[in-house]
């Protein structure tokens, strides 16, 4: 079988920025001990149930959150010990942990290290004050640049995100902050168009029109010239929001692209998991930090949700997922994950519409990919497409 991804879930966060719907809470207190234990405990069980018929292979480990770097290192020494004792990690194994660039978090940076974890993501989002200030953000530009280099000088991989398309964004502007961001010399970039998701505190501002943000042509300039200057620095896209040098690439994120089973332990996680008889497990844990402790240390898990799903459900998945990609869906991986033909995955009419218009090609590889174009309308062609 496919080697793992498991994923840890850190819920608390110095505070909410207004434009994130992630399962992230603001506590006065953590009960660091009883979250790191009961985080082991979810995934020792998880292991029993992975491990069938025999030991599975582990190719990455990602802590986000949340903001996972306000945990304490040896939560996450513990955690990658036990993972690395339960799976047979892969010799190249990925550790990545998310962490804000506040001054707050960075002397923690060389503990993670110490700890095990081996790329960090760090939450820049912006390196222009006032973009800090509108999105939230605890820290400024300069202690952003400064998070930069001292991750760069202690992780062999640095990924950092950047949000773009705010209220009032010229394309110039945004070409030279990129430009700045990347002359820092990551490897790694995710590149986010500010979105409005419902039940933020941005939707409250932006339905009352407290602000606009760039739509049709306007974004449209703004993510190209987002390639071209990544493309400047040697960092190609290989799925819609995400650029790597060649071989940088999250391999963790690739495993959720591609399709493939995941682990998810902590309050909210989802997973997959693909059992011994064939079936694909799709789980979720309870949301709220204090139930799901409660529950782990009661139950020994805090599994809320849980099916099998069906193939159509997993073919549906696994093309929503894929075509992020600019490498595309492999129809006969998608085959074999569903146990449905390929052509009983899509609608075929829409395909061959979608095609002559320019927004999916066939690879000569024999892969589906959508086009510059079509990613740009990955949202409005999918559900065209998939059935």
């Amino acid at each position: 079988m496919e080697p793992l991804a498991l994923y840890i879930h850190w819920p608390f966060c110095a505070a909410k920025c207004p434009y994130c719907d992630f399962n992230s809470h603001v506590r006065d207190r953590v009960d660091q001990a009883a979250f790191a234990a009961a985080l082991r405990q979810e995934l020792s069980r998880e292991a029993v149930r992975a491990n069938q018929p025999g030991r599975r292979r582990l190719a990455s480990i990602f802590f986000g959150g949340g903001t996972p770097s306000l945990m304490a290192p040896a939560t996450a020494a513990a955690l990658i010990e036990d993972a690395t004792r339960l799976f047979d990690a892969e010799p190249d194994l990925e550790i990545t942990l998310e962490a804000n660039p506040t001054s707050v978090e960075l002397p923690k940076l060389r503990d993670f290290r110490t700890a095990g974890v081996n790329r960090v993501s760090l939450g820049v989002q912006a390196l222009d004050p006032a973009a800090l200030a509108f999105l939230g953000r605890k820290h400024g530009a300069t202690e952003a640049i400064t998070a930069l280099e001292q991750a760069r000088a202690t992780f062999p991989r640095v990924s950092f995100d950047l949000i773009y398309a705010r209220p009032g964004q010229a394309e110039a502007a945004w070409r030279a902050e990129l430009r700045q961001a990347l002359a820092l010399a990551a490897d790694h970039l995710s590149l986010y168009q500010l979105t409005i998701e419902p039940g933020t505190q941005f939707a409250t501002l932006f339905g009352r029109g407290a602000f606009t943000l760039p739509e049709g042509d306007e974004a449209a300039r703004l993510y190209t010239a987002t390639a071209e200057e990544a493309a400047r620095f040697g960092l190609l896209p290989y799925e819609i929001s995400n650029y790597a040098q060649p071989g940088a690439e999250s391999r963790h994120n690739l495993a959720y692209w591609r399709y493939g089973d995941y682990l998810g332990i902590g309050a909210g996680a989802h997973q997959r998991l693909t059992l011994p008889d064939g079936r694909l497990m799709a789980a979720r844990r309870h949301r709220a930090p204090e139930e799901w402790l409660t529950r782990v240390q009661r139950d020994g898990h805090a599994v809320v949700e849980e099916e099998a799903l069906s193939p159509r459900d997993r073919a549906r998945e696994a093309l929503l997922m894929g075509l992020r990609l600019t490498e595309g869906v492999d129809p006969a991986r998608i085959e074999r994950r569903s146990g449905l033909p390929f052509d009983q995955c899509v609608d075929n009419a829409a395909l061959t519409d979608l095609a002559e218009e320019g927004l999916l090609v066939w690879c000569p590889d024999g892969r589906l990919a959508a086009t510059q174009d079509g990613l740009l309308r990955l949202d409005a062609l999918l559900p065209l497409l998939v059935r």
